[in-house]
Formats: structure tokens, C-alpha cells, sequence
């Protein structure tokens, strides 16, 4: 990598296997792969962001489908390392209904081996923000060890910091989510989470701007408050402003957090104010959601720009 980055994401990827039945009946599948991190960056990168990406791959039947994929998507994947681990895998159906069931198979995956080795200085030094999550956290104790450090470099280089709780329940314990929040708080720049999912349960707060105001109190500069039907709001420099849903028929939600993310990263990065940013991650994530899959969904460039530039 020589380049300079608007994006170094740090996190897992999967193998996604999606059926549009009920597991128990399916019988057909599609082949995908996804990661909360992975995510945001195919989303930043579709939009036109340099994304750097740092996991470590299995070196099994899928690494190829995986390293010609990013490839294909414009990711900077000189940092992947491959390792003996297989890669982790999730099945997903996704039912006319609209009812989802999901299963996971990560644990000793090749990216829950993520440590502190895998963490270039030099590359953190030439990247404008470097993001993850609490599921990377969440993957290892030497995937933990890792996100402190690359968020401590970040912090010297003046690199800014940008993080995303996404707990989920069924991955770890409440209260160590909490500690792995608080032990990188002190480096955030820019957080993004959900009311409910994430505020409500890691800090006992589900009001948008009690929620904002309780970030700055603890130094985080920006914050994006993820609300689903309702929109989100934007917290920066003691404005905070709300940005209302767009009213699209909804066919899967699978990944719109990871896209409002990666949208809202990408104009940080290009220079948007948040507001502006807050307005492309809205765009982005309803239009991921029109559509089935995280990845597969993820809207291109320009119709993204359409309807931004219509506002």
C-alpha cells in the first residue's frame, strides 16, 4: 500500500449463504460473503472512497472467491493476511414474509486470529480515518488488543477514529460490551449507533439528543444516531440536527446500518460536512434496503448522487 487512504477498516469477513425460505426447507443458496466492517468499506468504496481493509482470510475453498471479490471492488487489500483458519460463515433466509433467520459459525475463525501484528503503523499513518466495531472486538481477545492499538496509532498520527458499537446480544455479555466501549472511548472521533440496539443497552440511553450530548460530555467530536424508520440524527459543534427517513418500500434490512455507515464515512472523508454526510448515509442505506443482501444491494455511485443532489 502506497497511496493515501480515506478509509482503513479493520474487521471480519464471512461467507454469507442466503436462502428466500425457511432454513429448514431450503434448499437452494446463494453464495455472498459480508462482515459488518466489510460492509461499510464496499459502500465507502462504491461511492468513490480509497478504502483500505485489514482482516485475515482462511485459506480454504473461499479465499480466492473472497480476494477477487474485494479486488473487484476497488478495496486496498495489500494488509490481508492469509492464515490456516477457515473463514467464518453465516446462513440467512430471508422469507417473503419478511421474517429472517440467521446462524453463524465464527468461532476460531481466521479473522477471530486478528491481533496486535496485524496492525501497521505506517499505513494508519496514511489513512484520514480508520474504522471498526465492538464485533471486532467482540472477536477474540487478541482481536480486542488489536482495535486499542490501532485506534492508539490513530490517535498520535492525528488520524481520526470512527467506531460503531453494533452490539448484539447473541455475540457477548452487556457489560463487556460496555468495557470494550469504554477502553477505546478515549480515542473516538466519530461514533455511529443505533438508539435502540446499541445506546439504550450500552449507555441506558435511547433519546436521540440525550444520547448525542452524552458523547460530547465524553469527548467524541461527531455523533450519528441511527434510528431506523425515524431517520437519524446528527450531533456536531453543539448542533444537532435530525434527518428524516425516506419513504421506500423496504425488502430486506440486512446491512443498512453497515451502509448508513459507510455513507456517512465517506462524505466525513470526502470533505461533507456531517450534516451532508448524515443526508448521503440516509440516501445510501434506504437504498441498500430496496433490495436483498448487504452486499448485493449496495447502491451504486451515481444513483446515490441522484437523489442526493435533488435535496
Amino acid at each position: 500500500m502506497t497511496d493515501n487512504l480515506d478509509i482503513l477498516a479493520i474487521g471480519e469477513s464471512l461467507i454469507e449463504f442466503s436462502a428466500c425460505e425457511s432454513l429448514t426447507f431450503a434448499n437452494n443458496f446463494c453464495k455472498c460473503y459480508g462482515g459488518d466492517v466489510l460492509n461499510t468499506a464496499i459502500v465507502a468504496a462504491r461511492l468513490g472512497a480509497r478504502v483500505g481493509y485489514i482482516t485475515k482470510v482462511g485459506n480454504d475453498y473461499f479465499k480466492d472467491y473472497l480476494l477477487d471479490s474485494w479486488l473487484s471492488e476497488n478495496l486496498d487489500i495489500s494488509n490481508v493476511k492469509i492464515v490456516d483458519n477457515y473463514n467464518g460463515l453465516y446462513i440467512v433466509s430471508r422469507e417473503p414474509d419478511g421474517k429472517k433467520e440467521i446462524m453463524y459459525y465464527r468461532k476460531k475463525s481466521a479473522a477471530s486470529t486478528l491481533s496486535v501484528d496485524d496492525i501497521p503503523e505506517d499505513v494508519i499513518e496514511r489513512a484520514s480515518i480508520v474504522y471498526t466495531t465492538g464485533i471486532t472486538q467482540s472477536l477474540s481477545a487478541s482481536a480486542r488488543c488489536a482495535v486499542k492499538k490501532a485506534f492508539s496509532i490513530a490517535g498520535e498520527k492525528e488520524c481520526m477514529v470512527a467506531y460503531d458499537p453494533n452490539y448484539r446480544s447473541r455475540i457477548w455479555d452487556v457489560e463487556e460490551a460496555r468495557e470494550a466501549l469504554e477502553e477505546v472511548i478515549e480515542y473516538i472521533d466519530i461514533i455511529m449507533l443505533s438508539n435502540v440496539h446499541d445506546a439504550e443497552k450500552l449507555i441506558d440511553i435511547n433519546s436521540p439528543d440525550k444520547i448525542i450530548k452524552y458523547f460530547w460530555d465524553r469527548g467524541v467530536q461527531m455523533v450519528a444516531v441511527k434510528m431506523g424508520e425515524l431517520g437519524c440524527a446528527i450531533g456536531y459543534k453543539g448542533e444537532i440536527i435530525t434527518i428524516p427517513h425516506r419513504d421506500v418500500e423496504v425488502v430486506d434490512s440486512t446491512g443498512a446500518g453497515d451502509t448508513f455507515n459507510g455513507g456517512f464515512l465517506y462524505g466525513v472523508a470526502k470533505g461533507y460536512t456531517p450534516f451532508e454526510a448524515g443526508k448521503l448515509a440516509v440516501i445510501a442505506a434506504s437504498e441498500q434496503a430496496k433490495g436483498l443482501g448487504a452486499i448485493r444491494s449496495v447502491p451504486c455511485r451515481e444513483r446515490v448522487f441522484e437523489e442526493f443532489n435533488e435535496i
